[in-house]
């Protein structure tokens, strides 16, 4: 890998660890405060708090995000609206974005010290160092451990195995616990995970009575039905992680603390005397020398003079009143349901093909009709240009209202609903169709009074072909893949994209007829505004290009000039409107008229590559749900 790549990575990694960081600080803090106004409730609450505290360290929130955008959800959104959402969550979820998109490029940074260049380098590095001597501590205290266990003799026939053996049946544990009687001097404590494993210091049961042994047993059995060993793991990967910062090294001894008070209510709450029990605790303290491991749920961790104050007092924590339920609750729906939701909303604000009522044919005034049409069947070999472009752009010559064209119904159905499919949703569309809606040509002449504009004709169309061709359709909403058309540099557009009010000026209804009239703008490509135009370029290559137009416009007729097997949707986050050109040696899939190459001669620019260098933009792989027009019925017309 280059280490340009290397470094655009890390710096593109930058924001959202950042945003991690702070929302699982965040968390914690919320979690903290939990704990205080529960502070008179059971400590097993307090301990699953800590828990998903630091799970969030391993959850981000994009993960739940994410998932809300999976969901099933309305479509409110056009292709032609330009709607910026403005919320507390989405601000919440990236505040170290990069930047607003602007549709200036920023300056270029003016060079730096090494350490400026390398400073996501030097910081990983930093961050790696850490992590592996964070790991090779937890693998040496878990050697250490392991040989402990190693060198244990397994027992069966002491008092403490039969002892445990009652419990584990009172406690319906449904495997036995392997008793090991260990030669160090460590605590009685849990070993394992899936198959956790008593260590039993050899000499303690000769030092405890009965019913101190049943209690120390007691506590290490309500570690197990808590999995307190997978806890403790879990956050060891937290730790291993995110060792620098200071928090969850806090959050494990409160999670210690809170899982060790847990056991002990859960020991008092079962009958045990709280004199013997405190007194078992203080002989096995006593009699061990080694201190409590991170991998083993003893009985001796966490501060044991205020835990022998509150087993004395016989204190056990009260159950939750209602109000403190609604606040978990309330808790648990902010952690949960609002980032799903926030995803569930921003993919129904991904921007799509269509849309059922599209917000142009409002704005353009509502059903219209021509005042006089006529319809007849016509030869391929007739074809004759069409009085302005049938394009989903808005370049239009002014026609004074009349419309004259030769081509199939579907080419006229994709004027009529400003709709430009890419092959894949073409085929589907036509699949259940008769043919002749693809093959059969039909020259349309219409006249309509004033002078309406090229949207307002596409209202005209759509009377023309629901009267004429008894034309029924509805939209349909499917999940589908599509291309995600993103910035390459969050911000940052590429050179050949600009705003448009930094270029020349629309030149007023100009006829591409005219030669003299398209030489007097000085070469300006395209000629006309909110066109997209190709013409052929240099060594082989296309120079495709637009003027005064949208992102969302761009996104859809890509699939015009590339056959990129899904359509494509806006999500730059640029708005208002642009001037580009792209140019590229066009392949086998491009849709663009032009001379295929000899074998080996294809080279140049690819399609993908002049997106990224010339634009600045990129497609990411993605599912939206996708609104596409379904014709229900369709006839040929009469001729007239």
């Amino acid at each position: 890998m280059k280490a340009e790549s290397l470094q655009s990575i890390l710096r593109s990694a930058g924001p959202f660890l950042a945003n991690h960081l702070w929302q699982s600080t965040l968390v914690a803090a919320i979690a903290a405060l939990l704990t205080v106004m529960l502070r008179r409730n059971r400590a097993s609450l307090r301990a699953a708090l800590w828990l998903v505290a630091s799970l969030k360290f391993l959850l981000p929130f994009s993960l739940l995000i994410a998932c809300g955008a999976l969901l099933p959800h309305p479509h409110r959104v056009s292709l032609e609206q330009e709607t910026t959402i403005y919320s507390a969550l989405d601000f919440a979820g990236r505040p170290f974005h990069n930047g607003t998109p602007s549709a200036a490029p920023t300056p270029a940074p003016r060079p730096g010290v090494p350490l400026a260049v390398f400073l996501p380098e030097t910081i990983a590095a930093i961050w790696l160092v850490g992590s592996l001597t964070v790991l090779l501590v937890w693998l040496r205290r878990w050697r250490h451990l392991h040989r402990s266990v190693s060198l244990a003799s397994v027992t069966e026939d002491e008092r403490e195995v039969r002892i445990l053996r009652r419990l584990e049946s009172e406690f319906q544990l449904r495997q036995k616990i392997s008793v090991l009687r260990s030669q160090q001097l460590m605590e009685p404590g849990i070993f394992g995970i899936l198959r956790p494993q008593l260590l039993w210091p050899e000499g303690l049961t000769e030092r405890l009575n009965e019913e101190e042994i049943e209690s120390l047993l007691a506590h290490e059995l309500v570690h197990v039905l808590r999995r307190d060993n997978l806890v403790a793991a879990l956050h060891m990967v937290v730790q291993t992680l995110f060792w620098f910062h200071p928090l969850v090294w806090w959050m494990e001894r409160r999670m210690v603390e809170e899982r060790e008070r847990a056991c002990d209510e859960a020991v008092v709450a079962r009958g045990a005397t709280p004199a013997t029990y405190a007194e078992g605790l203080l002989k096995a303290c006593r009699f061990c020398l080694e201190s409590p491991l991170p991998c083993v749920s003893g009985v001796t961790g966490s501060d044991l003079s205020k835990r022998m104050v509150l087993i004395m007092r016989k204190q056990v924590g009260q159950r939750l009143d209602r109000s403190k339920k609604l606040l978990l609750a309330a808790a648990a729906f902010a952690l949960l349901a609002l980032p799903i939701a926030f995803g569930l909303e921003r993919a129904a604000q991904i921007p799509t093909q269509t849309a059922g009522e599209p917000d142009w044919q409002a704005k353009a005034g509502g059903k219209m009709a021509f005042e006089v049409a006529s319809i007849h069947p016509s030869r391929p070999d007739a074809f004759f240009p069409p009085t302005f472009a049938l394009s989903p752009d808005g370049s239009f010559v002014d026609s004074a209202g009349h419309f004259r064209a030769v081509f199939p119904l579907m080419v006229y159905f994709q004027f009529a609903y400003k709709w430009m499919p890419s092959p894949a949703q073409s085929e589907a569309l036509l699949a259940p169709l008769p043919k002749w809606v693809s093959t059969d040509y039909y020259v349309i002449e219409a006249r309509a009074p004033g002078h309406p504009t090229k949207d307002q004709m596409r209202l005209m169309m759509q009377s023309l072909l629901a009267d004429r061709f008894h034309l029924a359709m509805h939209y349909d909403t499917r999940p589908t893949p599509v291309y995600a058309l993103v910035l390459d540099k969050p911000g940052v557009p590429g050179p050949q994209l600009h705003p448009h009010a930094e270029g020349p000026p629309c030149p007023n209804n100009i006829d591409l007829n005219d030669r003299n009239a398209v030489s007097a703008l000085g070469g300006v490509f395209p000629p006309i505004c909110e066109a997209f135009m190709e013409r052929p370029a240099k060594d082989g290559q296309v120079l495709v290009g637009s003027r005064n137009t949208t992102m969302a416009l761009l996104a859809t007729n890509l699939t015009t000039i590339q056959d990129l097997g899904r359509p494509v949707v806006d999500e730059t986050g640029l708005t208002g409107r642009f001037d580009f050109t792209l140019q590229w040696t066009p392949d086998a899939n491009s849709t663009v008229p032009h001379e295929p190459a000899a074998a080996g001669e294809l080279s140049g620019t690819t399609f993908l590559q002049a997106l990224k260098e010339q634009l600045g933009v990129k497609l990411k792989p993605a599912k939206a749900p996708v609104q596409v027009p379904v014709i229900d019925h369709v006839e040929r017309p009469s001729d007239n």
